[in-house]
């Protein structure tokens, strides 16, 4: 497995002869760790999360934190940002070891992590929400809305995000991506020596992307250690100095990024080759499924596409291009204005998702975690959930028979878990997709739509995904699946629709698929052909 490259113009510095970052500002590196951490461990109840972990991470250098969810990366970052404590070990600032007992202690010393979930309150506007604890006030303690205009002003001007955030925006009305870059200033406020981010890139959109990666580096030149998470190798080549990998809670290995590749990264995170993770026989038949003809709603227009039985069709495109909208309608749950979709012949109605499900598709959303899962019932509440008329006994659900089939495809999908009784807030992100997949694979489905299925998934839970995609079209399901991974549609798609402003702007088959081909679909400049669809989503 060659490294990942980055499609389009290479966002990443030019390197230099060493194949190290090269910048016009070089980063003051000068091999003082900011902060780290020596033989830590972490021990919950008879569960070990971390073993004997010394890793160091320097002022001026980016340091990526690496490994398949479970791995520890999550418990190392609470352990510094004072949310847990070792149980052995200690956390060192500046080489001196410290006690960190809370968030507040860890932020007064200088660190800051920013989390993968952003806290947001709900009802108070955007730059309440950056400067929340530290208002500016006036006489009376009353605040001070001047000051406080002036001060989210000119944060976002300094750090790149003027006219991407509206200060006054209250927090229930903030985007997946605005709610990021909102905990993103919100760390950034006051003095930092240590910044950690978390998965920070999962919600944003492309310029957003490239806003955040120039501000990462602009930190890094100031002499400040950061710490970047992420399962996407193109992130980690692109921004990285170093590269420090954990497996089962162990440290297995830090590279220079300049002197590794995604194939080497994999194996020290699985402890296998998954060179063959796309692998898969391309079984469709003639026989079409599902077909969609000139459907428009009030974010796409003029849809016509049919998917085969056992045929993988990738859906390409940039956020904003309509293409979870379209899969929201097709699943009943957006009203359709015009068009036909019919699924095996028979018409599928409009805005009536109960029966949308019953007739044989399904939708894995985007955002399981607000859109698909009851994060806080069992794995057997969520698995059964589309199938519990199949389980009744007059009005009563056989327990037992809901129990076995929830047991069935946990072992099936190979759900890590200590029960199927766990609550699936507690898995990992991986687990909780599988859990997604298992209450259709348990519907048994004539059509899936799977909507960013990898979504913050760790490569080795992207290879059993993909597995479970093959299996499920060997079997003869039609498959839509939206991905903004390139690299991942290319791999799984027998063939490609592209959309661009709420339309299909071409079609690729798998010979003639290239990224800059889907690039180029995705940002077509025929604007009379791409027009966006009233109410359209940015």
């Amino acid at each position: 497995m060659s490294r990942a490259r980055p499609s389009g113009p290479d966002p990443r510095p030019p390197t230099g002869h060493d194949g190290g970052p090269q910048t016009d500002a070089p980063a003051p590196a000068t091999g003082r760790a900011a902060a780290g951490v020596q033989g830590v461990g972490k021990r919950f109840g008879s569960v070990q999360a971390l073993t004997g972990v010394t890793l160091d991470f320097p002022a001026g250098r980016v340091t990526a934190l690496m490994g398949e969810n479970g791995a520890g990366k999550s418990t190392l970052l609470k352990i510094l940002s004072g949310d847990h404590q070792p149980t052995e070990g200690h956390v060192l600032i500046d080489g001196t070891p410290v006690d960190l007992r809370s968030p507040a202690e860890a932020r007064a010393a200088g660190i800051r992590i920013i989390p993968q979930e952003p806290e947001i309150i709900p009802h108070v506007s955007v730059a309440e929400n950056v400067y929340a604890g530290a208002l500016p006030r006036r006489a009376g303690r009353r605040l001070d809305r001047a000051e406080l205009r002036r001060r989210i002003t000119a944060d976002l001007e300094r750090l790149g995000f003027a006219g991407v955030l509206d200060p006054d925006l209250p927090g229930s009305r903030l985007t997946p991506a605005q709610r990021q870059l909102v905990e993103i200033l919100r760390a950034l406020t006051g003095e930092a020596k240590v910044i950690a981010f978390d998965e920070p890139t999962s919600s944003l959109s492309e310029h957003e992307v490239e806003a955040l990666f120039a501000l990462i580096r602009r930190l890094r030149d100031q002499g400040i250690a950061v710490v970047y998470v992420s399962h996407r190798m193109q992130e980690i080549f692109q921004l990285a100095d170093r590269i420090a990998v954990l497996r089962d809670g162990a440290l297995v290995g830090v590279q220079a990024a300049s002197e590794t590749d995604d194939g080497e990264l994999v194996r020290l995170m699985v402890g296998r080759d998954l060179s063959t993770m796309f692998s898969r026989e391309h079984v469709a038949t003639d026989r079409v499924v599902l077909d969609v003809q000139d459907l428009t709603t009030d974010h796409v227009r003029d849809i016509t596409l049919q998917i085969r039985a056992g045929e993988v069709v990738g859906l390409a495109g940039l956020i904003g291009a309509g293409r979870s909208e379209l899969a929201l309608a097709l699943a009943g749950d957006l009203p359709v204005h015009s068009g036909t979709v019919t699924l095996d012949g028979v018409p599928l109605p409009s805005g009536r998702p109960g029966a949308v499900i019953r007739a044989g598709l399904g939708l894995a959303p985007e955002e399981r975690k607000a859109q698909a899962l009851f994060l806080h019932r069992s794995i057997r509440d969520n698995t059964s959930l589309v199938v519990l008329e199949r389980l009744r006994r007059l009005r009563f659900v056989r327990r037992g028979a809901e129990r076995a089939l929830a047991q069935q495809y946990a072992d099936r999908l190979r759900v890590r878990t200590p029960s199927i009784e766990h609550e699936v807030r507690k898995l990992s992100g991986g687990n909780q997709q599988k859990v997604v997949l298992a209450r259709w694979l348990a519907r048994k489905p004539k059509v899936l739509i799977l909507d960013e299925p990898t979504r913050g998934i760790d490569v080795g839970a992207k290879a059993e995904i993909y597995q479970i995609i093959a299996d499920l079209a060997e079997e003869g399901v039609a498959l839509l699946v939206i991905s903004s991974e390139l690299p991942e549609v290319l791999g799984l798609a027998d063939r490609i629709v592209v959309m661009q402003g709420g339309r299909i702007t071409g079609e690729l088959d798998r010979a003639r698929a290239t990224e800059e081909a889907i690039l180029a679909l995705a940002m077509a400049d025929d604007l009379s052909a791409t027009t966006p669809a009233p109410g359209a989503a940015s």
